[in-house]
């Protein structure tokens, strides 16, 4: 797991808890339960450069949020490069409109324990080998 290199930035993902949207601490309430099922989310988790919405380290499973902001054409491209970022570091990425969680949690809800079991048991087999 990364230590943020940001002195800040620690302080900066206690402040973005503080002021969750509503979608996300909807989404929130929904990962802690799955916390009792033996996943470990964490909100708003420092990982340097960035601030991740939610992530289980054990499963290297990001769960994005996104608003309107992240339809333009600048968020995308940033977006894509953390993704990379993500990616390259054994991290995937699960981006969601919060516009989608109103209408559909129980089915977000269920491809992220999807994701998360079916990446748990790759990574114990990999260890493993």
């Amino acid at each position: 797991m990364f230590k943020p290199a940001d002195p800040n930035a620690i302080g900066r993902a206690r402040r973005l808890r503080r002021e969750s949207t509503p979608s996300e601490k909807r989404l929130w309430s929904r990962l802690r339960q799955l916390n009792r099922r033996g996943f470990q989310f964490r909100q708003q988790a420092p990982f340097d450069p960035y601030t991740l919405d939610f992530v289980d380290h054990g499963a290297k499973l990001v769960i994005e949020l996104d608003g309107g902001q992240h339809g333009t054409e600048a968020h995308h491209t940033h977006d894509v490069v953390r993704d990379a970022f993500l990616e390259s570091q054994g991290y995937l990425t699960l981006r969601f409109w919060n516009s989608e969680l109103h209408g559909n949690i129980d089915e977000i809800v269920d491809v992220i324990v999807r994701h998360g079991e079916s990446r748990r048991q790759a990574l114990a087999a990999a260890r493993k080998a």
